[in-house]
């Protein structure tokens, strides 16, 4: 199989994955291309997404590795099987490979968990809401460009929409709520439509109001994807430039630990969709 020249945020972390194996079992490069009869060359290639490997080779390794992990070593095998359904590709060398791992990494998720500050979660925005956020973008997005994002983000919904969907948990503060992107009408049509979605069996939305005052990683906007075991959750943060997506375990710890913290402190989820009423009404 020739090599990727751009490898994909979850190929890159099955690299990584295999690395940590190999690593943690005290195998060099050299040893591993040996047991697999490959070159030295694409053990690197491996562990940085460049090229795939067999789910035979994996489970070689695994063996020579001592990991017994059979959940662990499924959702690897999983991951090296293409999507049967790969939707996001229809925006390659459309918007940037940031958005479409982000995609990737929800679509996979056994679990999604996000803590917004600023505005209501991507995943449950209008397109008239998500059009005023993309049209605050520095430097400027030109019209044709925030359309398509709309149209992505949009698209983006289909994780919480589809035959099996995905259950998710947004907590949201109260001054993400307040903000009036687009204005009263855009701002109405988005609460109305987040009630709406926190009636779904597989959505809940959770409010963190003002008065509970400062609260851990104030001001960043997180996403955490469950993996189908915990060695293979992922966080991902927003920045000015791209996301960026931490799987280290004490990374992990600290983002496992933001979120239990805003499920002990949020509003439960019934008390939350009256507090959204209220705001609703004030508007």
């Amino acid at each position: 199989m020739a090599p990727r020249t751009t490898p994909t945020q979850r190929q890159r972390r099955l690299g990584a994955e295999i690395k940590k194996m190999r690593t943690e079992a005290g195998l060099t490069a050299e040893y591993v291309a040996g047991l697999l009869g490959v070159d030295r060359g694409k053990i690197s290639n491996i562990e940085s997404g460049i090229r795939n490997i067999s789910p035979d080779r994996l489970r070689t390794l695994a063996t020579h590795c001592a990991c017994a992990d059979e959940r662990y070593l499924s959702a690897l095998t999983d991951m090296i099987q293409p999507s049967p359904d790969r939707w996001w590709d229809e925006y390659r060398g459309r918007i940037s490979p940031g958005l479409l791992d982000i995609v990737e990494l929800e679509w996979h998720a056994a679990r999604i968990q996000t803590i917004q500050t600023v505005h209501v979660p991507g995943l449950l925005q209008t397109e008239d809401y998500a059009r005023s956020v993309f049209a605050a973008v520095l430097p400027a997005l030109s019209r044709l460009e925030v359309e398509l994002r709309v149209a992505h983000r949009t698209d983006r919904q289909r994780v919480l929409d589809r035959d099996e969907p995905v259950p998710y948990v947004g907590y949201v503060h109260e001054a993400a709520l307040r903000m009036l992107f687009g204005g009263r009408d855009t701002s109405r049509g988005q609460l109305n439509a987040l009630l709406e979605w926190s009636e779904r069996r597989n959505v809940v939305v959770r409010v963190v109001p003002v008065e509970l005052g400062s609260f851990p990683g104030a001001g960043h906007a997180l996403l955490y994807a469950e993996g189908p075991v915990p060695q293979l959750d992922t966080a991902q943060l927003d920045s000015a430039h791209s996301p960026e997506f931490m799987h280290a375990d004490l990374q992990l710890s600290k983002y496992r630990a933001h979120l239990e913290w805003m499920d002990q402190m949020s509003l439960p989820a019934d008390t939350s969709r009256d507090f959204i009423h209220a705001i609703l009404n004030d508007l």
